[in-house]
Formats: structure tokens, C-alpha cells, sequence
């Protein structure tokens, strides 16, 4: 069993990386989910209705704020770029990652990332920058969402499993996610460069230029009016219901995923020093945090082992695409490659769980 994992979970950091797997993602984790569950020999009904009932409520969330955002597209357009415009380009950038991750807590880390999603795809940022604000935005998500039991499945699995109340996460991780939060949203402010709108002082006689060769329909390049205004197209409906389609056999291929390696978490590492755990939830980055966290959280643990164990996990979880339900949101919509994302993202992750390890080992050793 150990070999045959450990080669499946080699196959799952690797090959997502070449051209062929890449533009079939969701059906080689699919497969790899299964032969995950086949080799660990825990295949059953009850984990076939799993997989298939999660994804569910992630895939309308997708669906239906897809269909919301196509028929208000324009207004909402409108309304990103008036906020933007009335404040310094750095600023909102910074503040729009940091409430973003605040809030998503509250409104879910669905929600907040497909807010992510509808906000980019109005600054017309350039490509690099675009890939940086998103992967700076989930790594927010990603952690801002834990501070509620409502925020992500991770946060609704350890609340319920220790039996705490509602503020108990806030409590636990909220001093070291909060300023994360910040830093995330400093970060972005310094390099993501400003969008093509708001570095074109003329921009507003080029739209009307262009609203005269357009006419009250379309112009010569079939783009309509509303879409000259902010450089965004509209999606089809295929477009809408293929990408939440999409969403939902990568959640279930996740979802097998976990259950496949949860026998080898549970003999083999929960024994293991909370130091060791930190870093061996790197796994995250390509598991469930929530099947992670569900498998290592203990009542038996004291608070700081297992505030520890979930920095871990909530790092770890940012760095790629398939680590959070953000990133693949956000990855998915916006055609961000594995490669694409993991070369900004994997190395702000790990600096990111460098520099909280030594804040771990300076609190253990000051207090």
C-alpha cells in the first residue's frame, strides 16, 4: 500500500505540470482519486455517495454565480471600476485582497473567490499580474476562511470534531491569520502593476471613439458595445455550465483522493512530532485539507499542537491549484495553467511556511 500511494501521490505532483495531463486535469485526478481508493482498499458505497454528494453545493455556488454574473455583468463592471477609480490603484488592490479574505469567513471561500474571479476579470491586469493577484487572493481565501466553522469544510471539521464553540478558530488562529491576511494584501499592492484602464489617462475618448464605430450593436470584430467599455466578453451558458461541470469531477476526484490516503495518515504519521506534521502537511497542497484535518485533529491535542498542525495545512494549502476550492475557482475561470500558478505560488508558500516555523520555534522557546 505505502509504495503503490506513494507513487500515485508522485503522479499527482508531477505530472499536472505536462501539457497532455494539464488540459485534462479533472479526469487524471479522477482516475488517480480511484486508484488511490483501490490500492488503500477502501472502496465503498458510502464513499461513492460522498464523492458524489460533496461536490454539489460547490458546483451551483459556481453555476449560479456564473449565470448572476452574465446577466448583470455591465453594472457590476461599472461598479469595480468607479471603486477603483476613487481610490489609489495600490490601495484598492491591497484592501480588496484583505477584506476578501476577512470576509470570506463569512460568506464562504466560494463566494469570496468567485468575487475574486468577477473583480480580475474587469481590471484588465496583464497576465503575470493577474496570476499573481489571484494566487496572493486564494492564499488569503484560503486562510481567512478558517476563522469561521462557516468559512470552508476544514474549519466546519475541526469545530465539530473538538466540540467548540462558533469564535473557537478566531481565537485559536485568528493572531496569526489575520496578520497573514495583511501581508498577503501588502504583497499584492507591491507586485501587481497596474491595469491597462487605469494606466490610460484617454481611456474615456477611446471608448467613445469606439462607441461610434460600434453603433448600438456590435463592431467590426463582433465585440458588442458593453464589452468595448470594460475588455471583458461574455461567456456563453456552454461556457458557464461545462466550467461548473469541470468543478465538480475535480472536487470528486478530491474527494476520492483524501479517503485514498487517509489510511496511510492515519497508521503512519499521527504519531509523529506536531513539528514533523507541520511540514508533512505540505500534503495539502495536493490533498483535502478537510480529509487532512478530519484525519490528524484530535480533542486529546492541546491548543497549540493543533494551532500548529492547521498553519500547516492553511499554508501548505495555497500553493497549488489543487491544494483549496479557491484555487481551483479561480484557476478554472480564468484559464491559469498548473505551471502557471506553481511558479509564483509554491515559492510565496514556502517562504510562507519558513518563516511561521521559526515563528514556532521562538514561541516555544520564549514561552
Amino acid at each position: 500500500m505505502i509504495i503503490g500511494l506513494s507513487i500515485i501521490l508522485l503522479l499527482v505532483l508531477i505530472l499536472p505540470f505536462t501539457k497532455f495531463v494539464e488540459r485534462n486535469l479533472e479526469i487524471f485526478l479522477f482516475i488517480m482519486g480511484i486508484l488511490a481508493v483501490i490500492v488503500s482498499q477502501v472502496y465503498s458505497w458510502s464513499l461513492v455517495k460522498e464523492a458524489i454528494i460533496h461536490p454539489i453545493n460547490i458546483t451551483l455556488a459556481v453555476l449560479i454565480a456564473g449565470l448572476v454574473f452574465r446577466w448583470f455583468q455591465r453594472p457590476i463592471e461599472k461598479g469595480i471600476l468607479w471603486i477603483s477609480s476613487v481610490m489609489p490603484y495600490r490601495l484598492f488592490i491591497a484592501l480588496f485582497v484583505i477584506v476578501l479574505g476577512i470576509v470570506s469567513s463569512i460568506i464562504t471561500a466560494i463566494v469570496a473567490a468567485i468575487i475574486l474571479v468577477a473583480v480580475i476579470s474587469v481590471l484588465r491586469l496583464d497576465r503575470k499580474s493577474e496570476i499573481r493577484l489571484v494566487v496572493l487572493a486564494c492564499f488569503a481565501i484560503g486562510m481567512g476562511a478558517v476563522l469561521t466553522p462557516i468559512g470552508e469544510p476544514l474549519s466546519t471539521i475541526v469545530v465539530s470534531k473538538l466540540d467548540e464553540d462558533f469564535f473557537y478558530l478566531l481565537k485559536l488562529v485568528g493572531t496569526s491569520v489575520i496578520p497573514a491576511v495583511i501581508v498577503f494584501g501588502i504583497i499584492a499592492a507591491v507586485a501587481v502593476k497596474p491595469g491597462g484602464r487605469l494606466n490610460e489617462p484617454a481611456w474615456k475618448s477611446e471608448i467613445a471613439a469606439a462607441s461610434e464605430l460600434a453603433g448600438s450593436k456590435k463592431n467590426e470584430t463582433g465585440i458588442s458595445k458593453a464589452e468595448t467599455e470594460t475588455g471583458t466578453q461574455t461567456e456563453s451558458y456552454a461556457e458557464i455550465i461545462i466550467r461548473s461541470l469541470k468543478i465538480y469531477l475535480f472536487v470528486m476526484a478530491l474527494t476520492f483522493l483524501g479517503a485514498g490516503f487517509e489510511p496511510f495518515i492515519e497508521a503512519y504519521l499521527l504519531d509523529l512530532s506536531p513539528l514533523i506534521m507541520y511540514w508533512i502537511n505540505m500534503l495539502s497542497a495536493v490533498l483535502d485539507n478537510a480529509t487532512l484535518a478530519a484525519a490528524e485533529i484530535s480533542p486529546a491535542m492541546n491548543d497549540t499542537t493543533i494551532k500548529d498542525i492547521l498553519m500547516g495545512l492553511l499554508i501548505s494549502g495555497g500553493m497549488l491549484i489543487p491544494g483549496n476550492i479557491p484555487n481551483i475557482i479561480a484557476a478554472g475561470k480564468l484559464k491559469i495553467t498548473s505551471g502557471e500558478y506553481a511558479r509564483f505560488a509554491f515559492p510565496i508558500g514556502l517562504a510562507a511556511m519558513v518563516i511561521y516555523f521559526a515563528i514556532i520555534l521562538i514561541t516555544d522557546i520564549l514561552f
